[in-house]
């Protein structure tokens, strides 16, 4: 089986840079829940140039977006690796892919918090 990787300590830095950026496009194209998350964050950006938040909260909300879709990367690439070691259900495997969803889950709760906190004392 041939998964693509050959190594890839020759190149240079540039180059590897290439291979995140394949990574993200990759994911962008067939991951419906990163493509949610980028929504929701390009709606975020938008809030934040409407009610003018400060440089702090734009601090936090970029921290939390990059946070976001990040974990949201991580939780596919262990789906994918998990997918990668068996075909067949294993109870250790669903726990793999459980607890990362579940890393994803809480980081989008905080995130919601974040917004709420940030953007509900402006609404209202």
């Amino acid at each position: 089986m041939n998964s693509g990787y050959n190594g890839r300590r020759r190149g240079g830095l540039m180059r590897s840079f290439g291979f995140a950026i394949e990574g993200i496009f990759h994911s962008l194209i067939r991951e419906r829940n990163l493509k949610i998350h980028l929504t929701v964050a390009l709606s975020v950006t938008v809030l934040g140039f409407l009610y003018e938040i400060s440089s702090f909260e734009w601090l936090v909300i970029v921290l939390a977006i990059g946070g976001m879709l990040s974990f949201e990367l991580m939780n596919t690439a262990v789906e994918r690796v998990v997918d990668l070691i068996t075909e067949e259900y294993h109870p250790l495997a669903k726990q793999a892919k459980d607890i990362a969803a579940g890393a994803v889950l809480i980081y989008a709760l905080i995130s919601v918090l974040i917004g709420c906190i940030i953007f509900l004392p402006k609404m209202f």
